[in-house]
């Protein structure tokens, strides 16, 4: 039994955000079917990493589905997806606001013929508001979302993370929003529409920092990766290129540092006694912590200090990443056929569920693999087939 079997997804987004999310709703059983422009998804030509002529975007984020490709530019194509639409429960679109509307496929002229409709709109800045009409894309959300302003040092400036969190936050909040409709929906029978703002989402991500601000009224300083009120927290290197990350939040675990490392003397020096102190004398401690760190490698010093209590971890590639035994252990990489690019690698999605947990049934679809499938299955013949393909309302 999946957690949402029967559950039939129409999946109108491209590129990201609104993509993972419907990932994560095929993951659990959602039958998601992938609306594709004749063009096809952009992120089907983005960036320059390809595997059997299938982007990195395509294969990461699009398995579980089906993909069909319709005009919905023209009547024809329309009245396709409006059919498709009269049987679905989940609508997911990020196109930019007002798109839908002009297009005639948006959530007050789909809820008329199918009120059970739960419609599910991800965008940049919301669909209202002086913003709404602006593109965005995560590098620009990173920024006016706050992230960027809180990320750096006084040497770099503001920079962005390298995981697109814009990207991220929207959908996992727009999978609990349709999974909380779906709920509902079962004691009234009715569905509704839900709206995720890429930036609402970002500012929502950096919780519990806004508090720093609304109760001293200032911005957070860059710091890097030195946390901005506790000492000591920083990466440092180690004698064989490495890094550690390691931070010491509590005078118990500053003391265990300096009894692990074979400094308990650090502990009482008095530029380093209290947090106060630590934070006032932070470069110093760092520059004194960072010749210890160097006098040994990576993996060493993870295995002489985490059997001490302290926190420490590797900062880790994405080669060190991948082999490390917890990861391993978690089977978070799982590999699959794909009719194209043969053996592919995607990460699962790290919901450890006892009896219904998410699945990978299917690799990413090649664009509109399925649009004859899903449009017999959908109760079209043959001859209305053809007649869609002659007419380039489908392909």
């Amino acid at each position: 039994m999946e957690v949402l079997k029967g559950i039939r997804v129409l999946d109108l987004s491209q590129i990201i955000a609104g993509p993972l999310c419907s990932m994560i709703l095929g993951d659990l059983g959602a039958q998601v079917i992938k609306i594709e422009p004749p063009e096809g998804d952009a992120a089907r030509s983005m960036g320059d990493t390809f595997l059997g002529g299938q982007s990195d975007y395509i294969l990461s984020l699009n398995r579980n589905k089906r993909s069909i490709v319709i005009d919905l530019k023209k009547e024809d194509g329309r009245k396709v997806f409006y059919r498709l639409a009269g049987n679905a429960d989940v609508i997911l679109e990020n196109f930019r606001p007002g798109t839908v509307e002009k297009l005639g496929v948006d959530y007050e002229a789909l809820s008329k013929f199918n009120p059970r409709i739960i419609y599910c709109s991800i965008s940049g800045f919301g669909q209202a508001g002086p913003y709404k009409d602006r593109p965005a894309m995560d590098p620009i959300i990173q920024a006016m979302g706050g992230i960027m302003g809180i990320t750096g040092d006084p040497r770099t400036g503001p920079q962005k993370m390298g995981s697109p969190i814009g990207d991220f936050v929207a959908p996992l909040l727009a999978t609990i929003g349709i999974l909380g409709a779906l709920y509902i929906r079962e004691k009234t029978g009715e569905g509704q529409k839900i709206e995720i703002s890429m930036l609402d989402g970002v500012i929502f991500s950096i919780i519990p920092r806004e508090a720093y601000y609304f109760i001293k009224g200032k911005n957070l300083p860059l710091r890097g990766n030195q946390h901005f009120q506790i000492a000591p927290c920083n990466s440092y290197r180690t004698c064989d290129g490495g890094y550690i990350m390691m931070i010491a939040h509590t005078q118990k675990h500053w003391l265990n540092l300096c009894e692990s490392l074979g400094y308990p003397h650090l502990g009482n020096d008095p530029r380093f006694k209290t947090n106060a102190d630590r934070m006032k004398n932070v470069e110093e401690l760092d520059r004194v912590l960072g010749d210890i760190f160097h006098q040994r490698t990576q993996k060493e010093w993870v295995e002489v200090l985490t059997p001490r209590g302290v926190m420490v971890a590797p900062v880790y590639t994405f080669e060190q990443l991948f082999r490390d035994p917890q990861v391993l252990h978690d089977g978070m990489v799982e590999e699959m056929d794909h009719p194209v690019a043969g053996k592919i690698k995607i990460l699962k999605t790290p919901i450890k569920m006892s009896k219904t947990p998410p699945t990978i049934q299917t690799p990413p679809p090649l664009l509109g693999q399925h649009t004859q499938e899903i449009l017999l299955e959908s109760g079209f013949s043959e001859r209305e087939i053809s007649q869609l393909k002659e007419a380039d309302a489908i392909r």
